[in-house]
């Protein structure tokens, strides 16, 4: 057995959501996640529907959902775990990132060391 941790996962949540929304657009075949510069912690979560996948993404399929993950927001996503929260405040996704060591209120903003 292995001890290899997968690169990026989906929550069972998560991945429902996601297969509904894309069923919903009709155009769209992935979630796409990525890290950009910025935010008031140093980085921050972008999320986008495409149908445009690159030849270097990382494709995690689950549950009937898609997500593309370009290389370079890989790296700031190793082990990371994508959720869905759906609460009284509202409904939203959550990256929980074990490579974070900072965030914001707002959950999509985040620092590394």
């Amino acid at each position: 057995m292995s001890d290899t941790i997968a690169p990026f996962r989906l929550t069972e949540a998560a991945a429902r959501r996601i297969a509904e929304i894309i069923a919903e657009d009709g155009k769209s075949t992935a979630l796409r996640v990525e890290v950009l510069a910025g935010g008031c912690s140093g980085y921050q979560y972008k999320f986008d529907l495409t149908a445009a996948r690159a030849a270097d993404d990382l494709v995690i399929a689950a549950d009937g959902a898609q997500v593309f993950i370009d290389p370079v927001s890989l790296d700031l996503l190793s082990g990371a775990e994508l959720d869905y929260k759906d609460t009284l405040m509202g409904a939203y996704f959550a990256v929980n990132n074990p490579l974070a060591t900072a965030s914001c209120g707002c959950g999509i903003s985040f620092a590394v060391d």
